[in-house]
């Protein structure tokens, strides 16, 4: 949770702080920065389950830990080579941690713990929205530039919560079914055969990971979650980086406009923890709650996108919303706003909850290759999405959303529909 608090406040506010920059030698893009980051993770997606094999899931999300740690100290003076540097060593950071929280997270539950406990680990992770947000809202309220003194103290702040957060990682327990992993130490140090044939050995089960993983993408229900899974991502680069940059460039808000990021950040947050608790911990796991949560994510992020629509500047993501070509068709209001952020929360959280309880039960012995999968289509659809921000208007960008959350949804109820004709998926 510290860590996220740190990088999802970062992505939250990273375009906007960037234009508000006094240097400028400084053309970096946030969108720029975080198009690199989700496609270099989705790239290391093919590879985090073997480093996480060799590892162990607890050691990789420390080193995770630390690499996420300089991305974000990097903004107290951001620098061209250190800010692109750090975005392509943390896309590869963070393929190696989330292969690592799902990997940790499969191997401490069963059928009847699985949905709990993804629902819990939703609601932590979320949770890291609030207090991050907490902050820009209450430093930014009533100002319409950000001094180099303001950035520089946030992200020293956040540096230091990332650094405590990676600390505890240590602290956890190892996992209940991997007594070869070693609580501190590299399993190949701790090998007593002679070096050749330990890297030998280390490579063949490298390989073996990745042809596990490819033939677990060719399968039918794969191919077909993979729409859902990429609508997922899409949806994680509209909420987490290009609708806070839409409020801040929304000129109607007036003085509160940077400080609304941060509350939007915090109702997007509130969502997203409700939807976890809800639908992870006050659920019986079945297949008809997973249908109908993510029917229910589908209308209220329907109802997001046309509220969007409807109030913030059709040029917001690209420019500062001064075109009269672009005006809203509403009056823009906080309050409106707010709800869209709540409503994207929730839905999110629908449709993640639902996939992660899902991906656990159909492949709970593979689980390394599953979320691998499912974090590589989520990041290389939020690396596309990222892309053509700096380019597409916002009507534009929320068609596509809207496309892919109604397919996404059909491939959903495809995979349950054939899963309870071939298995009786329906008990779990």
């Amino acid at each position: 949770m510290l860590i996220f608090t740190a990088f999802t406040t970062c992505g939250n506010i990273e375009q906007t702080v960037i234009r508000s920059l006094t240097n400028s030698s400084f053309s970096g893009s946030g969108y720029n920065s975080l198009a690199i980051i989700y496609g270099v993770f989705s790239a290391s997606n093919l590879i985090a389950p073997s480093v996480v094999a060799v590892g162990g899931p607890k050691m990789s999300m420390v080193f995770s830990g630390v690499v996420y740690s300089s991305y974000v100290v990097s903004f107290s003076k951001p620098m061209h080579w250190s800010f692109y540097i750090t975005s392509i060593l943390i896309g590869f950071a963070a393929a190696v941690l989330w292969t690592a929280q799902g990997n940790f997270l499969i191997l401490n539950s069963d059928c009847t713990t699985i949905n709990r406990n993804t629902g819990t680990f939703w609601a932590l992770l979320q949770s890291s929205m609030l207090f991050g947000n907490l902050y820009v809202y209450l430093q930014w309220r009533d100002t319409t530039t950000i001094s180099d003194h303001d950035r520089s103290t946030l992200f020293i702040v956040l540096f230091v919560i990332s650094l405590a957060g990676t600390v505890i990682l240590l602290a956890l327990k190892s996992t209940k079914n991997v007594d070869h992993y070693s609580e501190i130490n590299d399993p190949l140090l701790l090998d007593p055969r002679p070096f050749k044939e330990k890297a030998m050995s280390t490579l063949d089960q490298i390989t073996s990971e990745f042809r596990s993983m490819l033939r677990l993408f060719c399968t039918k229900n794969m191919v077909l979650l993979s729409i859902p899974i990429a609508y997922s991502g899409l949806v994680l680069t509209f909420y987490s980086g290009v609708y806070g940059t839409c409020i801040g460039a929304t000129r109607q808000f007036g003085t509160m406009a940077k400080g609304l990021i941060g509350l939007s950040g915090i109702f997007i947050g509130i969502g997203e923890i409700l939807g976890g608790g809800i639908f992870g911990l006050l659920c019986i796991n079945n297949q008809f709650r997973r249908t109908s949560t993510i029917l229910l994510g589908v209308i209220v992020h329907f109802l997001a996108f046309y509220l969007i629509f409807l109030i913030i500047p059709g040029d917001a993501p690209i420019g500062d919303a001064t075109s009269a070509r672009f005006e809203p068709y509403l009056f823009p209001s906080p309050s409106a706003a707010l709800v869209s952020s709540f409503f994207l929360g929730l839905g999110d959280s629908c449709f993640n909850t639902q996939l992660y309880s899902i991906l656990g039960i159909l492949y709970a012995q593979q689980s390394g290759p599953a979320f691998a999968i499912f974090k590589f289509v989520q990041s290389i659809s939020a690396a596309v999405a990222f892309g053509y921000s700096n380019y597409l208007v916002l009507p534009s960008q929320l068609l596509i959303l809207t496309a892919f959350c109604f397919i996404g949804t059909l491939s959903f109820f495809i995979v349950e529909k054939i899963e309870d004709n071939a298995s009786g998926l329906q008990d779990f």
